[in-house]
């Protein structure tokens, strides 16, 4: 027991700067992407914030498993370089046993990443474009005040003034079929419902005048609809129906193999960590880090060139052939020496 708390707390100083590191650059690259959105859409900070937020599960998801397969090569060759290792070997732990001591930890992680691989990131990426699409349409529909010729969906619209979201002295009109519409409303108030654009308009009056007739109305309150742009991406309601309407479309099948297969590298590489973490450090050199890199690397081709090309049947394949592949060079390396 005192020997698992003590290789997870030199886990923990190892995990937590890489991952904070990778974190905090990661961050930065999606906020610049976010913030290039500003020539497009105008947002506030809280709407930033929420920008931010949806893309929190990519980030955990590109970040967390490379940082946690190198913290883990880093921790067992610190400990191989400080001669700590060989003294746990000779009280009859060999590799193995001290990777069966990470392996819950690791399936722990895996499961977590497929989770928000899986369910999270296309809820979240459904949510940005939903959003995007609403402030879009928002910012098409931009009255200016004093102006003619101004259009809201079929209406002609002029206004003398405007506050914020809040039009004064709105004038409306529309011909269709030979018929007439003309409104005149104190005060307009423009809302904007998940992408569905509506104007409230307050005390007024609406006439109909066709070739034989005139009807007026007054009114305390009336709504104008109108939807400026369609949306294209549909409607989000469970991830298992998500992925079933992508499965029978054939569509982003090649996303779900990769979230899939990201999701488990850090159980699928436990063999390469002890194979890079092993080390006698008066015959050989710490090599672990450049090891390690080379194999995320290698993974990650692997996933991509593969994968996009065999799509479903890589979910079984890859996984297959990397830990072959892996306990191979295991049993070549470090499991003949301990």
């Amino acid at each position: 027991m005192k020997l698992k708390q003590y290789l997870y707390s030199q886990l923990a100083i190892t995990f937590f700067p890489i991952f904070l590191g990778l974190y905090f650059i990661t961050s930065i690259v999606f906020l610049v992407k976010i913030a290039s959105l500003t020539s497009i859409i105008t947002i506030n900070f809280i709407e930033l914030f929420t920008l931010y937020a949806y893309v929190i599960p990519q980030i955990l998801f590109y970040t967390m498993p490379i940082s946690f397969f190198i913290s883990l090569v880093i921790t067992l060759s610190k400990l191989s370089s400080e001669y700590e290792l060989t003294v746990i070997t000779s009280f009859g732990l060999n590799p193995v046993k001290i990777l069966k001591i990470f392996l819950p930890l690791t399936l722990v992680l895996s499961s977590a990443l497929l989770v928000i691989s899986v369910g999270l990131i296309p809820k979240t990426k459904f949510l940005t474009k939903q959003f995007l699409d609403t402030k879009t349409k928002e910012a098409n529909f931009n009255i200016k005040a004093s102006e003619f010729g101004q259009k809201f969906g079929d209406w002609l619209i002029y206004i003398k003034d405007k506050n914020d979201k809040t039009y004064n002295e709105v004038k409306l009109f529309k011909t269709e079929k030979e018929k007439e519409q003309f409104i005149i409303s104190q005060t307009a108030v423009l809302s904007n419902d998940k992408g569905d654009l509506s104007f409230k308009l307050n005390t007024g009056k609406a006439f109909y005048i066709d070739e034989s007739e005139v009807n007026q109305i007054n009114f305390e309150s009336m709504y104008i609809n109108d939807s400026i742009t369609d949306s294209n991406f549909g409607v989000f309601t469970t991830t298992y129906a998500y992925w079933k309407d992508r499965l029978q479309r054939n569509v982003d099948i090649d996303d779900l193999s990769f979230f899939v297969l990201t999701s488990l590298f850090p159980v699928l590489s436990l063999f390469l960590v002890i194979t890079f973490g092993y080390f006698n450090p008066r015959y050989e050199k710490n090599r672990a880090v450049s090891y390690s890199l080379m194999a995320v690397v290698l993974y990650y081709v692997l996933i991509k060139a593969i994968g996009d090309s065999i799509l479903l049947h890589a979910l079984y394949l890859i996984p297959i052939l990397w830990l072959v592949g892996t306990y191979y060079l295991y049993t070549k390396t470090v499991k003949k020496e301990y």
